[in-house]
């Protein structure tokens, strides 16, 4: 087990998969499915016959039942792609063997150091053999871990029948960073009663909770006139745009909130004279904490507006994604199982909460009940990402529990 998690995992962190919010196809980018032929042969080569790639980039494979009970199909799902906040391209895998404390210095850019101050998870890593890159890309733990781990523990189980276990899908998604993971997913092919992403961080951490997620779009039309004959008449779209910004209130943002406390978010502005939009996402843990920052937002645009008589505004709420808890919390079976794995492997179990949301929030909406699992990786979507070779070992040891327990509580 030891070289099988780690050696994949290398092999698949080389190959660029970023996907591109910009893009209108699916999957966003082609090379996300270089990636996911080269899992339909591993996957084919541990004797997975049905393991193919699809024309959205989703990869599906199964592992057959060895048991005659009746057991519920489980799912594990991971995404290819890696973050459009900084490259891909190129990783350079670093290896710090049995690493002895303290702070690591990344060699492709000297000036990235991972400090224990910033990442206090190093100081439960003595021993451990950590992954960086060597400071100019990403790494791609997220969710490159989550790929090698599934693909470990299925060889596991295929390898060893007397492990007892029903019917386990894999399922590995395009576009996850993009929020597009599922939007192609075939669940009917699929054919799974309930699932796992494994896409947390920590060892040891077990999420049921996501935040619910809107966007909101504000289009603001000005009054444009010459400046030379401006007096009285121009209405600025641009500082139209930059007095509602100014007036979002400063402690419901991320740089100012945490645990379960949401936020609103700009993410974008442009504009002329003319015609100027503003995008923002809210985020919150209830749908009626969304909903307030929603009506306070377009309150904030009213009492803005009321300087400008001549200018309008379209204000557009978008529903993006919802807290998953709601639908796992009627089916308390699926992280009760997740817990009772993550102790069998040797950890103190750790249920949380998600400051963003995973395939998991969705496909929970789309019927297929979804917590998150730990994959290990810690500082995703930057270039001082890493992860422990333990710390994918013990991942792979809690699927492996994972299709015990649930074979054994059938």
């Amino acid at each position: 087990m030891t070289g099988t998690v780690l050696d994949r995992f290398l092999r698949y962190v080389v190959i660029d998969t970023q996907s591109d919010p910009a893009s209108s196809t699916q999957p966003t980018t082609e090379k996300q499915k270089d990636l996911g032929r080269v899992l339909v042969a591993e996957l084919l080569e541990i004797g997975l016959s049905d393991a193919h790639l699809d024309e959205h980039g989703y990869v599906y494979a199964t592992i057959p039942a060895n048991t005659d009970k009746k057991v519920p199909v489980i799912c594990f799902c991971s995404h290819m792609d890696t973050a459009p906040d900084f490259t891909g391209k190129n990783v350079k895998p670093q290896m710090v063997k049995n690493y002895a404390g303290g702070d690591i210095q990344l060699p492709g850019d000297p000036s990235r150091v991972i400090r224990v101050s910033e990442h206090p998870q190093l100081k439960n890593q003595i021993g451990n053999d950590i992954i960086t890159t060597d400071g100019t890309t990403l790494l791609g733990a997220d969710d490159k871990a989550g790929l090698a781990e599934i693909i470990a523990a299925a060889k596991i189980l295929v390898d060893n029948p007397e492990i007892r276990h029903g019917t386990i899908k894999i399922l590995f998604t395009p576009d996850e960073e993009v929020g597009r993971g599922v939007n192609k997913v075939d669940l009917k092919k699929l054919g799974a009663d309930y699932a796992y992403t494994m896409d947390g961080e920590t060892a040891g951490h077990i999420e049921d909770e996501t935040f619910s997620a809107d966007s909101v779009d504000i289009v603001i039309a000005g009054v444009a006139i010459h400046p030379g004959f401006a007096k009285n008449r121009m209405e600025n779209s641009i500082k139209i745009a930059g007095a509602i910004i100014d007036r979002l209130p400063k402690d419901i943002a991320p740089e100012t909130t945490e645990g379960k406390q949401g936020f609103i978010h700009p993410t974008g502005v442009a504009g002329s004279m003319e015609k100027a939009a503003i995008s923002l996402i809210i985020r919150d843990f209830t749908d009626e904490g969304l909903t307030e920052k929603e009506t306070m937002l377009e309150a904030i645009v009213k009492d803005v507006m009321k300087s400008y008589p001549g200018s309008t505004y379209r204000f557009e709420v978008k529903e993006q994604y919802r807290n998953m808890k709601v639908v796992l919390d009627r089916h308390p079976e699926i992280v009760e199982n997740a817990v009772e794995a993550v102790r069998k492997v040797g950890m103190t179990p750790v249920r949380g909460s998600i400051r963003g949301g995973t395939d998991g929030s969705r496909l929970s909406f789309m019927g297929l009940p979804c917590p998150n699992i730990f994959a290990g990786g810690h500082a995703f979507h930057s270039p001082l990402e890493w992860i422990s070779r333990q710390d994918m070992e013990k991942a792979v040891g809690t699927i492996v529990e994972l299709a015990k327990i649930w074979e054994e509580r059938a």
